[in-house]
């Protein structure tokens, strides 16, 4: 699609693609089998500076925006990393860098910038509760005043990367949601030393047993008056719900480039196959009855593409762009789950052998549709905001 690409863009894309030329679907398959972090990509992508991108020049990094991010990861997921590629550019390029730039103080970003864009320091994202899962207006994870600084107490559930995390984006209440007039108000994210948690004590994590993207832990975190301070406060104190939705939008776009690239991975692994297996004395792809739905998802995949793109040059624009980056989670999140699930028909028996990839892409794929938020609240969004009907929820 290098119509629609800006040149920096179309850089980092070939960029990217030469450092993945050298770790087939063989790599990704066994880093997940073996509950491993792909350390060997994310080292060539940080000595490459290709984790900076987003961060600007002043602070060590690349000076460009969310698309080129986006390219990156939908890239690296081509490639045959399929969702693995979304934990290398969320947790540290997405959640970290992105936020750090756009709403940390000039100390957090002199301090955290040039690591972030290096991978010397990683960052993890808390929001999600046992009891507040796609409604964040409901969370009950509390930061009370405690002299010149607050003391946090709550859980968290399904953060991922915490295991690896040097600051952990913290979203708290500082005003409970009962007495918060209008109800998006008292929120504060704070800047979290994980480590500096764990050595006294006051913040702990267990991994949660998951059926695939097993690249990075997924984990439930108990915070026991964890001490935060002024410093750690990003953006301003009670008016986080600004800083959340510049993390959540783009957490949306980044998914989106994942499911589009993993879309593309899958179908790669079909279109292989069908041009390959002849048990009938013709190569199977030549039955429409195969051909015809794999036709259909790339079609599906393309149009999720300049979705994802768009929303992307809109973020980094600062223009309104929720609708987009719903409309784009939602179809590249199906094209994905499409491209596995034909993808494994394609393949009969054998898509159950693990000597293919197609049951790790399958695994993966599902969870697209339910993270990071579920297709079902991202329909809601568009029938109230996009076709003016009431709200459901």
């Amino acid at each position: 699609m290098d119509f629609d690409l800006p040149e920096s863009a179309q850089a980092v894309r070939d960029g990217i693609a030469a450092v993945t030329a050298k770790y087939g679907y063989e790599y990704w398959d066994k880093c997940d089998a073996d509950h491993r972090w792909p350390e060997e990509v994310f080292r060539d992508l940080a000595d490459g500076g290709w984790l900076g991108l987003a961060i600007p020049e002043e602070y060590g990094g690349g000076g460009q925006g969310l698309l080129e991010l986006a390219v990156a990861l939908e890239t690296l997921a081509s490639s045959g990393a399929g969702a693995a590629a979304s934990f290398i550019y969320l947790l540290t390029p997405g959640f970290g860098a992105l936020t750090v730039s756009r709403h940390g103080t000039e100390e957090q970003r002199r301090r955290l910038l040039p690591k972030l864009a290096t991978g010397e320091i990683e960052t993890c994202f808390a929001l999600t509760e046992p009891d507040a899962g796609s409604n964040a207006i409901n969370i009950a994870t509390h930061a009370r005043r405690d002299g010149d600084g607050w003391l946090v107490k709550g859980q968290k559930i399904w953060i991922s990367g915490v295991e690896r995390a040097d600051y952990m984006l913290l979203v708290t209440r500082t005003v409970p949601a009962a007495e918060a007039r209008p109800r998006t108000s008292g929120f504060t994210v704070f800047l979290v030393d994980v480590k500096a948690g764990v050595e006294a004590g006051t913040l702990s994590y267990r991994p949660i047993p998951k059926m695939g993207t097993n690249t990075v832990a997924s984990s439930m975190v108990f915070l026991d008056d964890l001490r935060v301070t002024e410093a750690d406060v990003l953006g301003q104190v009670d008016a986080g719900f600004a800083v959340l939705w510049d993390i959540l939008n783009p957490e949306r776009i980044l998914a989106a480039a994942s499911g589009v690239g993993g879309a593309e991975a899958a179908l790669r692994i079909a279109v292989n196959y069908a041009t390959e297996r002849a048990p009938f004395g013709k190569p199977i792809g030549t039955n429409q009855a195969l051909a015809f739905p794999l036709a259909k998802i790339k079609a599906q995949t393309e149009l999720a593409r300049l979705m994802t793109y768009k929303a992307a040059w809109l973020w980094d624009r600062a223009q309104p762009c929720g609708s987009e980056a719903n409309i784009a989670k939602l179809t590249a999140s199906e094209a994905a789950w499409q491209a596995a699930d034909r993808t494994f028909q394609t393949h009969g028996g054998m898509a159950y052998s693990l000597e293919y990839p197609v049951a790790r892409m399958f695994r993966d794929a599902r969870i697209g549709k339910n993270i990071p938020v579920a297709e079902e609240l991202v329909l809601a969004h568009i029938a109230q905001h996009d076709l003016g009907l009431p709200k459901s929820y």
